[in-house]
């Protein structure tokens, strides 16, 4: 069943208005001694999918790579594209969408760094070297210059072999677009993941730590004599206590609103249109999907207007904003701050009131030891299901079916509703979650709740049944509750 949108709601053929829970699933590739290119795996099985459908997954964010694709000009790699499709067979199989995200981070994944993307022949770098990583993976975005100068290079689409680098971008998703086009299971295309400004991006950084230096002497909400006591004691957490204010977190990073506005509104607009373009030459189907810039995930507002191709609106658009906190994939990811992740998102929710498009966020979260940092990971959840946003996770890996976290994204929520919600909520402690929705005319199809486990008590006013873990219910038109104990 095709997904589409409606203002800022997914809807299906029925109509139903659809919400999606979800995680990626993305092979980035691997470096391997005596190998001159990246190897690709993409060994996900039928077992894991499965279990993704049993865990209440109904959407994936499926990573690819350019490199990965056309690992050489003109020449697209037919066998990994085989076992694209074979992952999103089986996504069909178990009742799961999945969306193509062209992954990148550093641009490439030149041995040297920590990074994935484009195929080595398109780094033009005018004579910058990429240098290994010494401290943190995404270093290379803040000082490097040969990822800089790929950027630039990209963004300004120089030619390689007389042709754009934009050129060969756009039709090798052309290509993938082709391929997918017809998939019953496809949910859409994510053009991007991460972009960022290049060079501009150099002076984003520099902007940003000046801009917490400047802060920290002159802000009453900084006392410099009790930050200095914490950084010689060693307590780095305690410094950044201040930041968890949201309104000081977005002090600092305003000072490169600037810079962002001017790469949404100019080349990235650009690139989005002209890509979006490529892909509507083969198909209809799919939904567009609009990332932010890297910076943007600190909520630096983005400024991108809504894809154009052929110089209308694209109808099928959506969002699909990223953001972390600060302490992510760290042992410290127990301190994450609520107030400042969730100031970022709603930077975010005001970027989608202004496009008036739905939201997938497509990558959040985080992993750590322990359970202390769930408090986090639920907070996100209860934001997003506020916004009647979809999400998928970040991200995927061995063992993460067994984590503590499986505790808060295996849960119950509404993945159809006949007619538009008003509000839904999964209410941890209390083992109990509540839907209200307005419907305007018969359904052919009713609504379906994902059940997390059997319910002890369900109260409705329509005729309902429980098949699996799927809660079936038919009303009439009218206002509709639904209650659901554990």
């Amino acid at each position: 069943m095709r997904i589409y949108t409606e203002d800022k709601r997914f809807i299906d053929e029925e109509g139903r208005q659809r919400i999606f829970n979800g995680i990626n699933l993305c092979d980035k590739g691997r470096a391997e001694a005596g190998e001159e290119r990246r190897i690709y795996s993409l060994d996900f099985n039928e077992d894991l999918i499965k279990a993704f459908a049993e865990n209440g997954f109904n959407l994936i964010r499926l990573g690819l790579t350019w490199d990965a694709v056309e690992p050489e000009p003109r020449y697209y790699n037919e066998e990994y594209l085989d076992r694209v499709e074979k992952i999103a067979d089986l996504c069909e199989k178990y009742g799961i969408y999945f969306y193509l995200d062209m992954h990148q981070d550093l641009f490439s994944g030149k041995k040297e760094t920590a990074g994935d993307g484009a195929p080595s022949w398109a780094c033009l770098t005018h004579g910058a070297k990429f240098r290994k990583t010494r401290f943190v993976w995404a270093e290379g975005y803040f000082w490097g210059k040969a990822v800089h100068r790929a950027f630039d290079s990209f963004w300004y689409n120089e030619e390689y072999n007389g042709i754009p680098l934009q050129t060969y971008f756009c039709d090798m998703w052309k290509h993938v677009a082709e391929r997918f086009a017809d998939h019953p299971a496809l949910f859409g295309f994510d053009l991007f993941n991460e972009p960022f400004p290049g060079s501009d991006g150099g002076k984003v950084f520099r902007k940003l730590v000046s801009g917490i230096i400047k802060t920290v002497i002159t802000d009453k909400r900084c006392n410099v004599p009790v930050l200095l006591g914490n950084i010689i004691s060693g307590k780095i957490i305690k410094c950044l206590e201040p930041f968890n204010d949201y309104s000081l977190f977005r002090k600092i990073t305003s000072n490169a609103d600037g810079l962002i506005r001017k790469f949404d509104t100019g080349v990235y607009s650009e690139f989005l249109n002209r890509t979006a373009s490529a892909i509507r030459e083969v198909t209809d189907n799919g939904i567009i999907m609009m990332e932010n810039s890297y910076y943007s995930n600190l909520g630096i507002p983005y400024s991108t207007p809504a894809v154009t191709v052929n110089g209308k609106r694209e109808e099928k658009l959506c969002f699909a904003p990223h953001a972390y906190d600060l302490m992510v994939d760290t042992p410290a990811y127990k301190y994450a701050s609520n107030t400042r992740v969730g100031g970022i998102f709603d930077e975010h929710r005001i970027s989608q009131l202004k496009l008036n498009v739905p939201v997938i966020v497509g990558e959040w979260g985080g992993q750590s030891e322990g359970t202390e940092w769930l408090y986090h990971i639920d907070f996100l959840l209860r934001k997003f299901d506020s916004y009647h946003w979809g999400q998928t996770y970040w991200c995927y890996y061995e063992g993460l079916l067994e984590n503590p976290v499986m505790t808060c994204l295996r849960r119950t929520f509404p993945r159809a509703v006949s007619g538009k919600i008003d509000s839904y909520n999964w209410d941890k402690d209390n083992k109990v979650f509540t839907l209200n929705y307005t419907q305007d005319k018969n359904y052919s199809a009713p609504t379906e709740i994902y059940l997390h486990k059997e319910p002890i008590k369900i109260v409705c006013d329509g005729k309902y049944k429980v098949s699996g873990s799927i809660l079936s219910i038919e009303t009439k038109p009218g206002t509709h509750s639904v209650t659901v104990s554990f």
